[in-house]
Order: C-alpha cells, then sequence, then structure tokens
C-alpha cells in the first residue's frame, strides 16, 4: 500500500500536516491544552499504557514515556513491534550522540511511513521534551492505529467515529457525536463491548447517574477478557469537562482492532439488507400500483353504464338534473381520476427505472391492469362521454318543444270546446217545423252564417290534429290522452259537419214555404260573422305563446306584429261599417215604428259583442309589444353572454393551443431543467384561473338555454380537453427528466456525458407530426410538433455508428437483444442511456449476494434460520426465511435454507 504522506506542525515547537482526512480533521496539537495538567495527565497514561500494549510483545515496557525513549532503543523497539518491520542496527553506545542517532533512525522510519515531521528532532526526544515527546507518540498512534480505519466510505478519524455511531446506536443513553464528551458516562464504551461480546456486560443494569461505576466496569473487562489495557483513568475522564480527544481515539481505537474481525459479517449484512431494502420497496411499489390501477378500473367500469343509459326524462326538471349531474362528473368526479391515470402512468416508468437501476426484472402487473389496458379502458370511456352531453342538450330542447306545444294544443282545445259547445244541440233541434216563414228565412240565413263559421273553424281543428301529430312523432310523455282529445275532437268536428248538411237539407226543404227575410239583419250577420272571426283569431294570435333563440327570430315576431298594427285601421273601418248595418236596423225600426224583439234572427252576434271583443284587442295589442319587447331584452342578454364567453374562449382556445405547440429548450443540468420545467407547469396552474371563469360564463349560458353561439368556434369541451391534455404532457416531460436523473445518479455518469447521449439521440430521432387540435371539429386533438422519443433499428445503428462504434450484423444483433429485448422494433432514450452506461455501471448482482451470504454461512452451501436472524435486522431476516426454501443436503440441519435459489429469484435468474 502506498503510504499517505503526513506533515505535522506543532504550534511554537513542531508542526504536522497530512493529506488524508483524518489529519485534515485532527485539530491542531494546542500548545495550551497540552499545559492543562489534567489532559496531559490523560495522555501520559493513555499513550504510555498503548506503547507497553506493544512492548509487552518483546518482553519489555516503559515508567515514564519521556525518560524511557531518551535514548531511542525502546522506540526503535516499539516501531519494530507495531510495523512488523526491521529498523537499522541501534547504537549501543551512552554518549548522547549515540542518543541522537538511534531517535533519529526511529524518525527517519517514522517518515518513511508518509509522515513528514517538521520542527522536530531528536534533540528534543534526547532531551525528555514532554510536549515533543507525546505529540511524536501521537503520531505514531495516528500512522499505525488509526489511518488504517475505513468505515463504507469514510477513514481514519471519522471512520473510526462512523464505526462507534453504527455500533452503538440500538443503545438507550448512548449518543457518539464525538470523542470526548460523549464518552464521559461510560455507557458508550460499555456499549461496544456488550455489542460484540453481550457475554460479557448485562447493559441493562448499568445507569447513567453512575458514569465511575460504568467506566471502570469497561476498563475491567477490557483489560479481563479483550486484552486492552486500562489507558484511562475513570475519575479523570469524569472530573474534567472535556476529556482529551486524542486519549480517549487511542484507547477507543484498541476495540476497533481487538473487534476488526465481526466486521466482515457486518459488511455481508449490510448488503444484504441493502440488495433487501430495494426489493421490499419495489414489492411496494407493484403492489400500490396494482391497487390504484384497481380502483381506476372499478371507476371506469361504473362509470361507463351511466353514461351509456340514454333513457330520456318525461320533464323538463328531471332532465335539467341530469345535466347537471353531467357537468357534477366532468367537473368534480372525472378530474382526480384524470391526475390518477396520469400518476399511474408515471409510477409505473419510475418503478420500471428503479427495476432496470437495481438489476431486476422488469414489472408485469396482473391480467388486465397493464398501462395500455387502462388506456384502452379510458377510451372507451371517452367514446361513450362523448355524445352524452349532446344527447342531453337534445333531449332538452326537445321537451322544452314538447312543453311548448302541449300548452299551445290545450289552448286551442280550449277555445274549439269553447265554440262547439251546445252546437250539437242547436243542429239538432226541429224548430223549423213550427217557425214562421219569416223565421224560417232567418233559420236558412243562421245557418249559412253557421256554415261560413264552421268553415272558418275548420283551419283550426286542422292545427290541433298537427298539433297532436307532433307531439306523437317527439315522443310526449302524455301522449295517450292528447291522443283522446283530438279524437274526441275530430269525431266531434265530423259529427257537426253531418248535422249541418241535415240541418241545411232540411232548412232547403221547406224555404219555398217562407219568404220574409229580412235584409239588414243578413247582412249585418254576413258582416259580422267574418270580422268577430277575426278578432277571435286576432286574440288568439296575440295571446299565442313564443319560444325564440336569437334575436332575428324575436325582431321576425315584432315584424309580423307591426305588419297586425298596420291593419288596424281597415279592420276599424270594417268594424265601424257592421255597427253602421246595426245602426241602419235602428234607424228603420225607428223610422217606421217597428218593434224588434232585440235577436236577429240571422245570428247571435250584437253591436255589443263586436265592441266588447274590438276593446279586448286594442288591449291585448300594448301587452303584446310589451311582450316582445322583454324578450327582445332576454335575447340582448343571450347574446351578451354569447360575446362575453367568445371573447374568454377566443383568447383562452390559442393560449393553450400555443402551450401545447411551444419547444422547451432548456439549457443546464438535469436540475436546472426539472426546475425550469415546475416553473413552467406553475405558470401553466397559475392560468387555472381563467378556465375557471370561462366555466361560469359556460354554466351561465347554459342555464339561460343557450345552446350555439356563432362568434366563436371553441366550445367549453375543446377548452376542457385541451387544458387536461396540457397538464398531462407537462407532467409526462417531469417524469422523464426526474427519470433522467435517477438514471444518472445510479449509472454515476456526469451531466456532460448524460447532455451528450441526449444530443446524440436526439440527431437520429425522427420528428414526427401530432394530429392537429381545431375547433372547427367535433374530435377535440391536440397538435404538438416533438421528436416522439425513440428510434427505429437503423437510426440507432446509425447513432452507434456516428459515436465511434465498428458494428457487425451480430455484433448488432446482440446489442439489439440488450437494448430491445421484446422486440418492439423501437429503441427509447432509456434503453439508450443504460446500453451506453451498461459496461462500466456498478451494480449489485446475483453472484454478489451469494458471496454476501456465504459469508454469513462461514462458508456452508446453506444458512440456519439462527444464522439470519442473527446477523440481519429483524424484519430483512424473517423476509428471507419465509422466502428460501429449504435446503436438502447430507448432514444438513432441519432448519437449513437455500440461500442459492433465493439470490437467483431476486434477480430473475436461473440458479446458477
Amino acid at each position: 500500500m502506498t503510504a499517505v504522506e503526513t506533515h505535522i506542525t506543532y504550534s511554537n515547537s513542531y508542526t504536522i500536516h497530512h493529506e488524508d482526512t483524518y489529519m485534515t480533521q485532527e485539530e491542531d496539537w494546542d500548545r495550551d491544552l497540552l499545559l492543562d495538567p489534567a489532559w496531559e495527565k490523560q495522555q501520559r497514561k493513555t499513550f504510555t499504557a498503548w506503547c507497553n500494549s506493544h512492548l509487552r510483545k518483546a518482553g519489555t515496557q516503559i515508567e515514564n514515556i519521556e525518560e524511557d525513549f531518551r535514548n531511542g532503543l525502546k522506540l526503535m523497539l516499539l516501531l519494530e513491534v507495531i510495523s512488523g518491520e526491521r529498523l537499522p542496527k541501534p547504537d549501543k553506545g551512552k554518549m548522547r550522540f549515540h542518543k541522537i542517532a538511534n531517535v533519529n533512525k526511529a524518525l527517519d522510519f517514522i517518515c518513511s511511513k508518509g509522515v513528514k515531521l517538521v520542527s522536530i528532532g531528536a534533540e528534543e526526544i534526547v532531551d525528555g521534551n514532554v510536549k515533543m515527546t507525546l505529540g511524536m507518540i501521537w503520531t505514531i498512534i495516528l500512522r499505525f492505529a488509526i489511518q488504517d480505519i475505513s468505515v463504507e466510505e469514510t477513514s481514519a478519524k471519522e471512520g473510526l467515529l462512523l464505526w462507534c455511531q453504527r455500533k452503538t446506536a440500538p443503545y438507550r443513553n448512548v449518543n457518539v457525536q464525538n470523542f470526548h464528551i460523549s464518552w464521559k458516562d461510560g455507557l458508550a464504551l460499555c456499549a461496544l463491548i456488550h455489542r460484540h461480546r453481550p457475554d460479557l456486560i448485562d447493559y441493562s443494569k448499568l445507569r447513567k447517574d453512575d458514569p465511575i461505576g460504568n467506566l471502570n466496569t469497561a476498563f475491567d473487562v477490557a483489560e479481563k477478557y479483550l486484552d486492552i489495557p486500562k489507558m484511562l483513568d475513570a475519575e479523570d475522564i469524569v472530573n474534567t469537562p472535556k476529556p482529551d480527544e486524542k486519549a480517549i481515539m487511542t484507547y477507543v481505537s484498541c476495540f476497533y482492532h481487538a473487534f476488526a474481525g465481526a466486521e466482515q459479517a457486518e459488511t455481508a449484512a449490510n448488503r444484504i439488507c441493502k440488495v433487501l431494502a430495494v426489493n421490499q420497496e419495489n414489492e411496494k411499489l407493484m403492489e400500490e400500483y396494482e391497487k390504484l390501477a384497481s380502483e381506476l378500473l372499478e371507476w371506469i367500469r361504473r362509470t361507463i353504464p351511466w353514461l351509456e343509459n340514454r333513457v330520456a326524462e318525461k320533464t323538463m326538471r328531471a332532465m335539467q338534473q341530469k345535466l347537471e349531474d353531467f357537468r357534477d362528473y366532468r367537473r368534480v368526479h372525472k378530474p382526480p381520476r384524470v391526475q390518477e391515470k396520469c400518476q399511474l402512468e408515471i409510477n409505473f416508468n419510475t418503478l420500471q427505472t428503479k427495476l432496470r437501476l437495481s438489476n431486476r426484472p422488469a414489472f408485469m402487473p396482473s391480467e388486465g391492469k397493464m398501462v395500455s389496458d387502462i388506456a384502452n379502458a379510458w377510451k372507451g370511456l371517452e367514446q361513450v362521454e362523448k355524445g352524452y352531453e349532446e344527447w342531453l342538450l337534445t333531449e332538452i330542447r326537445r321537451l322544452e318543444r314538447l312543453d311548448h306545444l302541449a300548452e299551445k294544443f290545450k289552448q286551442k282545445c280550449n277555445m274549439h270546446e269553447s265554440w262547439t259547445a251546445g252546437k250539437e244541440d242547436l243542429l239538432s233541434q226541429k224548430d223549423y217545423e213550427s217557425a214562421s216563414l219569416m223565421e224560417i228565412r232567418a233559420l236558412m240565413r243562421k245557418h249559412e252564417a253557421f256554415e261560413s263559421d264552421l268553415a272558418a273553424h275548420q283551419d283550426r281543428v286542422e292545427q290541433i290534429a298537427a298539433i297532436a301529430q307532433e307531439l306523437n312523432e317527439l315522443d310526449y310523455h302524455d301522449a295517450a290522452s292528447v291522443n283522446s282529445r283530438c279524437q274526441a275532437i275530430c269525431d266531434q268536428w265530423d259529427n257537426l259537419g253531418t248535422l249541418t248538411q241535415k240541418r241545411r237539407d232540411a232548412l232547403e226543404r221547406v224555404e219555398k214555404l217562407w219568404e220574409t227575410i229580412d235584409q239588414l239583419y243578413l247582412e249585418f250577420a254576413k258582416r259580422a260573422a267574418p270580422f268577430n272571426n277575426w278578432m277571435d283569431g286576432a286574440m288568439e294570435d296575440l295571446q299565442d305563446m313564443f319560444i325564440v333563440h336569437s334575436i332575428e327570430e324575436i325582431q321576425s315576431l315584432i315584424t309580423a306584429h307591426d305588419q297586425f298594427k298596420a291593419t288596424l285601421p281597415e279592420a276599424d273601418k270594417e268594424r265601424m261599417a257592421t255597427l253602421g248595418i246595426h245602426n241602419e236596423i235602428l234607424k228603420i225600426a225607428q223610422t217606421y215604428g217597428i218593434k224588434l224583439s232585440g235577436i236577429n234572427p240571422y245570428t247571435n252576434l250584437t253591436s255589443q259583442d263586436i265592441t266588447t271583443k274590438w276593446d279586448t284587442v286594442k288591449h291585448l295589442v300594448p301587452l303584446r309589444d310589451q311582450m316582445l319587447q322583454e324578450e327582445v331584452a332576454r335575447q340582448q342578454a343571450n347574446e351578451r353572454l354569447r360575446r362575453q364567453f367568445a371573447a374568454q374562449a377566443n383568447i383562452i382556445g390559442p393560449w393553450i393551443q400555443t402551450k401545447m405547440e411551444v419547444q422547451l429548450d432548456i439549457a443546464g443540468s438535469l436540475e436546472d431543467q426539472m426546475n425550469s420545467l415546475k416553473q413552467y407547469e406553475q405558470n401553466i396552474i397559475n392560468y387555472k384561473s381563467n378556465i375557471d371563469k370561462l366555466e361560469g360564463d359556460h354554466q351561465l349560458s347554459q342555464e339561460s338555454l343557450i345552446f350555439d353561439n356563432k362568434h366563436t368556434n371553441y366550445t367549453m369541451e375543446h377548452i376542457r380537453v385541451g387544458w387536461e391534455q396540457l397538464l398531462t404532457t407537462i407532467a409526462r416531460t417531469i417524469n422523464e427528466v426526474e427519470n433522467q436523473i435517477l438514471t444518472r445518479d445510479a449509472k454515476g455518469i456526469s451531466q456532460e456525458q448524460l447532455n451528450e447521449f441526449r444530443a446524440s439521440f436526439n440527431h437520429f430521432d425522427r420528428v414526427r407530426t401530432l394530429n392537429y387540435m381545431s375547433p372547427n371539429v367535433v374530435d377535440l386533438k391536440v397538435a404538438l410538433v416533438k421528436r416522439n422519443g425513440m428510434m427505429d433499428p437503423d437510426d440507432f445503428r446509425a447513432c452507434l455508428i456516428s459515436m465511434g462504434y465498428d458494428l457487425g450484423e451480430v455484433e448488432f444483433a446482440r446489442i439489439m437483444t440488450l437494448v430491445d429485448p421484446n422486440n418492439t422494433g423501437v429503441v427509447t432514450f432509456q434503453a439508450f442511456i443504460d446500453f451506453m452506461t451498461r459496461e462500466t455501471a456498478e451494480t449489485d448482482t446475483a453472484e454478489q449476494v451469494m458471496a454476501s451470504f456465504k459469508i454469513l454461512a462461514s462458508d456452508k452451501n446453506y444458512i440456519t434460520v439462527e444464522e439470519l436472524r442473527r446477523e440481519l435486522p429483524p424484519e430483512q431476516a424473517e423476509y428471507c426465511i419465509t422466502r428460501m426454501t429449504r435446503y436438502v443436503g447430507p448432514d444438513s440441519p432441519v432448519d437449513a435454507l437455500d440461500y442459492i435459489s433465493f439470490s437467483s429469484a431476486l434477480y430473475g435468474e436461473s440458479d446458477l
């Protein structure tokens, strides 16, 4: 082994410097501390005992450390014992120069071991300089007793301290942080002894408040059973505020060397614990994946039947509740599942990366729970969901139309039934049999007027039948009652036609018997009847219900209403003309003294009826104006909602599209890229408030029954899906960088190497264009121009050749079996990184684990349950015991276990 150069400097007198860690961590030899009597006393006793522990092997010892080394003879002997090497022959003379020569030979030997002494010479040792002598002995202790201590990746003082911490960690009241006050109560020393020799000390009986007793127990046991001489006084350690660190280190190093034989087994146990811990963690991740996949698939299984249910409700309220339930599903229930699906993919990729990095077989989920299975189930869910909202809106429009038609049908039926009430009885009368001629003629004219009125009502009956037919075509829930009422009206109408024709026939038969007719009554009846029918129609139209969905439709109704109002002057002339006939009758009766019965024999209409209905029409006109203006205001409000939604959607939609198309070119380390990506992700998430505001406007629009918007091509569905895909894309990109960091750290490659590998991979990675999102199509997709993250075999071959590989067909085929073991036809970036680092990666193998178990088993081909429980922590020991198979061999005990098959199984290999 190459000696480590050491340079030691003593304050004011000599200097010690050392290039290795154990000296760079050591405090300089402080002159003031050396002058402290307590510290000097501790060092004298400790260093003297340490020297004697070695000199007694040569059959000698020292009594006074500064006096017995003055002639250099015992100093040279000490160095020969601890190094196992021969020093030059000492001078036998007793003169000063002989002593100096011997000491110089010892100092030269120390320097030859990599320790460079400055400002210290043989003269100081020969003169009995206490400070110099103690410093020299401490240098020897550091070089030969402490420097070579190595625990994991630490050495010397730090290695010794780490060894003490590891050994005493399980013990109560022990917390080793240094080599002075951590040892004052004696429990740390007792714990070290008990850890290796539990038969020597009953640790449970020790008390923290008895430091002197604890220290003396440790000193006595160490001297009697471990051959470690007593180098310290318990009273000195307890009564010193800060015990001498070098004395403590010297004494503790003896324990390290005494127990060094047990370190090999502990190292083997640590390796096994590490491997088992990785295996347990991977199994936990697999169980979490299975659980999350099962829950997500179960949710999809329960949700799809609900979305496939197309059974329409009978009322508008029930259908609107269905729409609200669907909105809750989209806003509340689905988003967490989208995140779970994304997290499931990320967890699966991370698990596979960890398995690959720990040289474990790839994880294969149980049947039906692969990532592709979940993706297919999710695709099925979205296909079912796609038309559900459109169906809901269509059904709401249908029910709205049905409600309007049903009310209109009811109104027209009421008016018709009101008009036909009593008509059948009237037509069935035979009053003409006892009537006078005038009365017969009056009856005839009256019947003609009735026929005119009947013809005028034919259109209303046809409208009722048409409305009933439309209600049936639209599957109105109460179609049975509509059909029954419509059939009754039609039957009654046919009967009226039959009765009318029979009465006409009867009147015509007796018409020739009767001649007198009052022409004015007849004229009044003829003019009053159609005018009355016109007013009935006008009142019906003025009270008619309407439903519109745009400004243009309401403006069309207003125009029609204005045209109706324009006809009112002409109608008023007709009214005045009709009333003029009645006035003429009164005038003639008054002129000629005719006593009128007050009843027009040709019609039941009176001038009062005309006046009353005319006043009603004039009253309904302004009411109609008000209703139309209120509807104008409502449609204007709806138009404002459309424009408000469109203004935001036309900003948010292109923003999402721009973010999906952006090419992130982030320089710096992977950690810098990770931070930049997370900042980019946070900026995206901060934009969520705009999406929420747009959701609010969308809800207001739907509450106002606004189902179209000509001001924008973006729907809320476009925005939602674009937003979800944007978040998913960023999360996947972050996961890719995390896996690169995990790969870099696990494989031990530098950032520059990783950047070089990435640049080479990206150069040969083909650029592909994904489907573009267009707001003009129903199916929403996201436009991204990006690398697909994989190479085909030809691109991979070109990449390797560009990096200096000389590839034959056989060699390239071998490499392809490494990077594409499943014959998928592509090479991923992770597989490319694994190949580039495979030859230099330092990973645990099945052979290493077997070798570790073999150490614990004392070179046997099997290991017992007792050995596992003694050498491994309880959790790892039980893990091995439950998974190892019984070993069957000659002379093997009943609890013998096969660790060879177990080690192979950990890495998915067959028995070696």
